[in-house]
């Protein structure tokens, strides 16, 4: 791995190399005798920095292993035509000094140093004259510049059941407000990258099992000559498992025998989506299939208005354990009830926050259009509100709960205690679990396909209930509209949720 930027590609170290000072006009010209040519007659230090070299000038964009392949070749008759000289991948003083003073030219005033992020046990380089720490974000460390036009961020997610291929299908997906204009998967690590809302951002991770690291850089327009660069030569710098992350993934048993596999967590831990542990009753550990509950972990959720005075509706296991909660924009709660036995709970503040959302009386019909909506992944993906749609797949829960609806949206994690919805705009769901991939796929050797699941709403509708809230009942006979009419008719009244301290 590179550490700071320490790795000096020096004219002289081109003379020094075991041939006599490759007067390199002698070299052969083929692709394949010039390539044997650099890897046999300069030493490993050299071709390395050769090759950081030109990720910072923008000509190379791959690992700095110290293999001159045909893409580094390529990378260096590109540096050489953009300036003027005869593109024939041969190095002579002339380019070498050129290549020096034009990749220092990009770096130095970088101040790029290696950073170890011990929140997730990564260690980075980070441009520091540009940023500086701001602390932990909801999914691990966050860099930032003063005025805000940089940011970047160390994200850990593990003991999830999420693997890097599912990673990648999510972020690698467009949405309405960021584009994907490039995307690389090579089976152990991905990049993605684009504009979201006017900025452009580069995505970067990597696997072990299911604990996968990574980083995001997000820039201005302004500074994109820079930092695209930066992001090139951190991608083939960063060192994703350097450490062991503070709060690692844990696993534990439950008094039946059943194995839970605890939440992945960094100090700021994202919404690992989860289900509580009376879900998990088994004692075949590998037919565990629905995502556990988290621990008192850091965490973030979703959820939604169902009161004038400020009640919010989300999950148990999103604020159970938390020593405050915010909503959104909206400040801290001022009081919590939890029902741990439905994975519901109730949180207010001290003002009115937005229209509540009316509950149907009943369950849903079975086949039934949905939505979902909520908060999934927000340090990764936009901050902004997400939809998936779906259908009601079943009107039982795992092992035939009758607590439970089964449906096919897509949610992540952050999706927690986000309300599902009909057409209609009426909620018919609280969001809560989704099943296990990956345990499902150990035990049956099949990979489940859509498979998540939501709290009915008369389970909802009871609990508000009980606890004395004002919340309206839909009207049975309201009329479907179409997915955007629907979705505009809820979104101000649904909300993210941060767990703080837990």
């Amino acid at each position: 791995m590179w550490r700071g930027a320490k790795v000096v590609l020096s004219m002289v170290m081109l003379a020094s190399a075991t041939c006599a000072p490759i007067a390199l006009v002698s070299m052969p010209a083929a692709a394949s005798q010039l390539s044997d040519a650099y890897n046999r007659e300069t030493d490993l230090p050299f071709r390395r920095g050769l090759q950081m070299r030109l990720a910072w000038t923008g000509d190379y964009a791959g690992a700095f292993d110290g293999d001159i392949d045909s893409a580094t070749l390529r990378a260096v008759r590109d540096f050489q035509a953009r300036h003027g000289l005869a593109a024939t991948g041969v190095i002579d003083d002339a380019m070498l000094r050129l290549l020096v003073s034009t990749s220092d030219g990009i770096r130095n005033p970088l101040g790029v140093a290696d950073v170890e992020d011990p929140r997730t046990g990564i260690t980075l380089p980070l441009p520091t004259m540009k940023v500086s720490e701001r602390g932990a974000s909801e999914v691990g460390s966050l860099w930032a510049s003063e005025d805000g036009r940089i940011e970047i961020e160390t994200v850990r997610i593990a003991g999830t059941g999420q693997t890097l291929p599912g990673l990648y299908d999510v972020l690698s997906q467009p949405t309405e407000r960021r584009s994907v204009d490039e995307k690389r998967f090579d089976g152990l690590t991905f990049e993605v990258a684009g504009t979201a809302e006017g900025r452009r951002y580069v995505m970067h991770f990597s696997g072990l099992d299911d604990d996968l690291r990574g980083f995001s850089v997000t820039f201005d327009e302004a500074d994109a000559p820079s930092m695209e660069a930066y992001a090139t030569v951190a991608a083939a710098s960063f060192d994703p498992f350097a450490g062991t992350p503070e709060g690692p993934a844990v696993a534990s048993n439950d008094t039946d025998g059943a194995r839970e596999l605890a939440v992945a967590s960094n100090e700021s831990g994202s919404n690992l989506f989860s289900l509580p542990s009376q879900f998990i009753r088994n004692t075949d550990a590998r037919a565990d299939t629905l995502e556990p509950p988290v621990g008192p972990l850091d965490m973030s959720g979703s959820g939604f208005v169902v009161s004038k005075d400020g009640w919010v509706l989300t999950n148990a296991h999103v604020v159970k354990a938390c020593k405050s909660v915010l909503v959104g924009d909206k400040g801290s709660v001022v009081k919590t009830i939890v029902d741990p036995a439905n994975d519901l709970a109730l949180v207010k503040l001290d003002t009115a926050i937005g229209t509540p959302l009316k509950i149907v009386a009943d369950k849903p019909r079975l086949g039934e259009d949905v939505l979902a909506l909520g908060f999934p992944l927000r340090s990764i993906l936009a901050d902004s509100l997400n939809v998936t749609r779906g259908n009601v797949s079943s009107l039982l829960g795992l092992r035939n709960d009758p607590r439970y609806l089964q449906i096919s949206a897509a949610v992540q994690p952050g999706n927690s205690g986000g309300p599902l919805i009909d057409l209609a705009g009426r909620v018919v769901g609280v969001v809560t679990a989704k099943l296990n991939a990956v345990a499902v796929a150990d035990a049956t050797g099949d990979i489940p396909q859509s498979i998540n699941f939501a709290i009915r709403p008369d389970v909802a509708a009871a609990f508000l209930k009980k606890n004395g809230v004002a919340f309206e009942v839909a009207d049975p006979k309201a009329e479907a509209t179409s997915v955007p009419d629907a979705t505009a008719s809820v979104k101000d009244s649904v909300l993210p949720v941060l767990c703080l301290g837990g």
